[in-house]
């Protein structure tokens, strides 16, 4: 499962990032390590891009850059 498929609310841990290094280097600075646990804040009115809480911060990410970050589902959305 990828990041793009979280779901507003939900909770899940990022597994691994499948970007080229630089792409991959410059999201592990804002937060997105593996192991670490990310949730999706909303998305925009026309659904890209989808905010990302991580590591006390709230970062936009394309639905294209968040599809190669792979994640598993730690808590599914309330409700």
């Amino acid at each position: 499962m990828s990041l793009a498929d979280l779901q507003p609310g939900a909770l899940a841990v990022i597994e691994a990032l499948h970007l080229a290094e630089t792409d991959a280097h410059r999201l592990m600075i804002l937060g997105f390590i593996p192991d670490t646990t990310v949730g999706c804040a909303g998305r925009s009115p026309l659904g890209d891009p989808v905010i990302y809480r991580i590591d006390g911060s709230e970062v936009a990410l394309r639905r294209e850059t968040a599809r190669h970050i792979a994640i598993r589902i730690e808590s599914p959305p309330a409700g």
